[in-house]
């Protein structure tokens, strides 16, 4: 069995597995949806190819599912891939990645999801934005234009914040609500959207995927749908507060990663089928042009609207979780303790708070296009490495007969194991600037331990 650990405090176990599930809808459903496709369509030449990469990118996500779900169903407390790690591997490996989280595996997201809620929410009200822009900063030009999004952008971090700060349940309520009204929102636009396409812009497109498969374009493409489908593993990061986990846990993460890639599949058959795919290269509000060529513009302020509202979801579940892993290393690193003050029912307030300043850093200087590639090459180390811990778990640490199994074990961890280096690899070769990126955090989040290593060990007494 593996060893001990400090077991949750069974009153934070309040989360049941509706709410777990949603979890992993809101934190999956989000900026990467909204933008990737315009990328894709500007850098790939065949729409089927376009659609088999999506494809491509459930069958991972879903294969990384399965394998959290086994997991974090053996070690149900909260902390994400920093349990894992540290527990299979090595605490620095864990606590290298608990750092790569703050940066990267919820900062950056929560930048990014904020900005594209600006952006999305500026195509509703234009004429407000220009009027903020020109009683604010005097003029009405891009440049102020994008400091008027980047200004909407960090109030929306710190509304969403504050509410996870008072209370827990509040928070998890305000989750559900809005996650509940977004999946039906998209099924609605789904089902509209292909009564009113043009299906032949993909079945007519001759061009020859295989060849298209083998571009640059493609390859760059599913670095962003890597980041897209992010969050599939949302619930192991609440696995300290969700009841009968080894129960819950898996049904939330796997139906959770169905339900999204279903709705990712039909809104990109919408995308592709809605306009001429010239109106949708290189669109950031890709979206937004396609609801204004199905339903025209007025339908599509409206439709907007709710995908901002929707947003609102994305980054709520990213601050709820995100906060979790780093309490928990405040529980395991009593140099870094006050990570883990909480105050009577809220979330544990000083890493919300730290969460917040870092994802605000971000927003000001941040490019979206350059956030999401970060974003999506740094986690897939992570989460290749943490799929890795599968096969430590089974050989050392063998669980009772009627624990969750993975299916197709070994060869579906293998996989996505596969999958991910690939895309690493490819960022690498591509982008190097991003990859470099990625490996300083990395490097930081390294040295870190080793400073704090030197200090008392952790959970020593005091």
């Amino acid at each position: 069995m593996l060893p001990a650990t400090p077991e949750p405090d069974p009153t934070q176990r309040t989360l049941g597995v509706v709410t777990a599930t949603l979890l992993v809808v809101a934190s999956m459903i989000g900026t990467g949806i909204f933008t990737t496709t315009g990328y894709m369509v500007r850098d790939v030449p065949s729409l089927p190819a376009i659609l088999f990469a999506w494809v491509l990118g459930g069958i991972a996500a879903l294969l990384g599912a399965w394998a959290y779900a086994e997991l974090a169903a053996c070690m149900p407390r909260n902390g994400g891939e920093y349990h894992i790690l540290s527990r299979l591997f090595h605490p620095a490996i864990g606590f290298m990645s608990a750092f790569v989280s703050l940066i990267v595996g919820f900062c950056a997201p929560i930048a990014a999801t904020a900005l594209a809620f600006a952006k999305y929410l500026e195509t509703v009200i234009p004429d407000g934005y220009q009027q903020m822009a020109a009683f604010l900063l005097g003029d009405t030009s891009s440049r102020s234009l994008e400091w008027v999004n980047s200004g909407i952008a960090i109030e929306l971090v710190l509304v969403l914040t504050s509410i996870h700060l008072l209370h827990v349940a509040h928070g998890s309520r305000f989750q559900n609500l809005f996650t509940i009204f977004k999946v039906v929102l998209l099924s609605v636009l789904i089902i509209a959207g292909l009564s009113q396409g043009d299906l032949s812009r993909i079945t007519g497109d001759k061009r020859p995927i295989f060849e298209a498969i083998l571009t640059p374009g493609f390859a760059i493409g599913l670095v962003f749908i890597s980041y897209a489908y992010t969050g599939w593993n949302a619930a192991a990061y609440m696995a300290g507060e969700i009841r009968e986990p080894r129960r819950n846990l898996p049904i939330a993460l796997c139906l959770g990663t169905l339900i999204v890639t279903a709705l990712f599949l039909g809104l990109n058959v919408v995308y592709l089928t809605a306009v001429p795919r010239a109106e949708l290269a290189g669109v950031e509000t890709v979206a937004n042009t396609a609801i204004i060529g199905l339903f025209g513009t007025e339908a599509a302020r409206w439709m907007t609207l709710l995908i901002v509202l929707g947003l609102v979801s994305m980054a709520g579940a990213l601050i709820m979780t995100g906060s979790r892993v780093y309490e928990t290393v405040g529980q395991d690193f009593r140099q870094l303790r006050w990570f883990a003050l909480r105050r009577g029912r809220g979330g544990p307030h000083v890493a919300l708070l730290v969460q917040a300043a870092v994802a605000v850093i971000m927003i000001i200087v941040g490019n979206l296009q350059i956030l999401m590639a970060y974003v999506g090459f740094t986690l897939s180390l992570f989460s290749a490495l943490a799929v890795c811990g599968i096969f430590v778990l089974r050989r050392r640490h063998p669980q009772p007969a009627d624990a969750f199994r993975m299916p197709g074990y070994p060869l579906t961890p293998l996989l996505f194991i596969l999958f991910t280096l690939w895309i690493v690899g490819m960022v690498i070769y591509r982008e190097p600037n991003v990859a470099i990126a990625g490996l300083g955090t990395l490097a930081a989040g390294g040295a870190l331990y080793w400073v704090l290593d030197r200090s008392p060990s952790p959970n020593d007494a005091e």
